[in-house]
């Protein structure tokens, strides 16, 4: 199983920047929605989104270094994984978009906000990385999985093994996904997707662990939903209400989830995407990049 045939509905492209080349899934009509996936994932990885935003013009994007997305340089940061994808966003002209982003995902569409904010018309981001401190065991977490890339070795049997509950219990419980037997077949399949072709993780994973957590009370530049699965183990919900106290954003705690919220509860990404969409309508982006009012 494929990226390509997981993300039915979406033709993919290359978008090649000064900043190198991004893989992009794209597809449907009307308002984009450009979607960024967490650390060692890949555009497949929101595939029950996807399917619930059937005809909606979505962008799905591999993150530099994954997927079928160039490497990026030894030294890149946040600004310049956020400076990447804000190239391959204009070079698509799919401006301003609602940019939604997973994980590392959503710390880089929240500082592709604040550099970029004449791109971004709304914002929703799950679980995202960079609001607080990482957890000391979130942290070796991510250097054991980016080193020793397990999800690459079984992704073979993601493939084959997906509807089988006893594989998805062994490889989604650490995640604290809350009932690993309901996630849908093609969730799983779309997590193991593009494991295989990542060509360098490593980069990213040090982009987050150097990063400095924002402190300031620096309103967001546009509205934005964020989501948080109650029993996160790899980013607290705690970081979830640390930004909720320093921004202007409506913060929305899922009972019974985990980590990867895009998989188990696709409908609420649905509805924050639904949400956010109609307080743009209220509100918006002024041309000067200022901050977001009626």
């Amino acid at each position: 199983m494929t990226c390509a045939t997981t993300l039915l509905g979406l033709e993919a492209t290359n978008v090649d920047t000064r900043l190198g080349r991004i893989r992009a899934f794209v597809g449907g009509a009307g308002t984009p929605i450009v979607l960024l996936h967490g650390l060692s994932g890949g555009a497949a990885t929101w595939v029950e989104v996807v399917r619930g935003l059937a005809g909606r013009r979505i962008v799905a994007l591999d993150l530099p270094g994954h997927g079928g997305s160039s490497r990026p340089p030894r030294r890149a940061t946040i600004d310049w994984y956020a400076d990447a994808l804000a190239a391959a966003i204009a070079e698509l002209r799919v401006v301003p978009a609602l940019l939604a982003g997973h994980s590392f995902g959503g710390q880089v569409a929240l500082r592709l906000a604040e550099r970029h904010p004449d791109l971004v018309r709304e914002l929703v981001l799950i679980g995202p990385s960079g609001i607080e401190q990482l957890t000391r065991r979130t942290r070796v977490l991510a250097v054991l999985t980016t080193l020793l890339r397990p999800g690459a070795r079984v992704a073979p049997l993601g493939a084959r093994l997906a509807a089988r509950a006893w594989f998805r219990r062994l490889a989604f419980a650490p995640l604290r996904v809350a009932d690993p037997d309901a996630l849908p077949v093609r969730a799983v399949q779309g997590f193991f997707a593009e494991m295989r072709e990542h060509t360098d993780v490593r980069t990213a994973r040090r982009a987050i662990l150097a990063d400095r957590p924002g402190g300031n009370d620096t309103p967001l530049p546009c509205p934005a939903v964020v989501l948080w699965g109650a029993s996160d183990a790899v980013v607290p919900v705690g970081h979830g209400l640390a930004l909720a106290r320093r921004a202007n954003v409506d913060l929305r705690v899922v009972a019974d989830c985990g980590h990867l919220l895009i998989g188990e509860r696709p409908d609420v990404v649905l509805d924050a995407i639904a949400a956010v969409q109609r307080w743009g309508q209220v509100f918006h982006v002024p041309p000067d990049g200022g901050t977001w009012k009626t």
